[in-house]
């Protein structure tokens, strides 16, 4: 049997889905967010595919906190996560990476044109 993988396929009304691959009988799966079990993970057998498993995680609301929250996926029994996915929360946008990232991009810009302007104006 291949490689035993744990794929996200999207997240849509509060729940995380994605296919497991690789797998001779029904996975036995937990998730857990800061040493907590989120409860509710299933496991289906996905129709003429044998060894694959859609995997569904409710996101329960009350573990939904301002700030960052990594939900790790793991076989029960393990330490090691098959998979994990983020969710970030009420941080305003300029507290965010992405943000921080495209402020930067914009920075580097106005100094690539600052110092060509410069090289211009001292070579002639």
């Amino acid at each position: 049997m291949a490689e035993k993988r744990l794929t996200k396929t999207r997240i849509r009304a509060g729940v995380w889905e994605g296919l497991m691959t690789g797998v001779d009988g029904q996975p036995k799966l937990e998730v857990v967010l800061l040493e907590r079990l989120i409860p509710g993970v299933t496991a289906e057998a996905v129709p003429g595919s044998p060894g694959d498993w859609a995997v569904s995680v409710p996101i329960p609301a009350d573990v939904l906190t301002e700030g960052v929250q990594t939900f790790l996926i793991r076989e029960q029994g393990t330490t090691e996560a098959l998979a994990h996915f983020t969710i970030i929360t009420g941080v305003a946008m300029e507290d965010d990476l992405r943000a921080e990232v495209d402020l930067l991009r914009q920075e580097l810009d106005m100094l690539k044109r600052a110092f060509r302007r410069h090289c211009l104006e001292t070579m002639g």
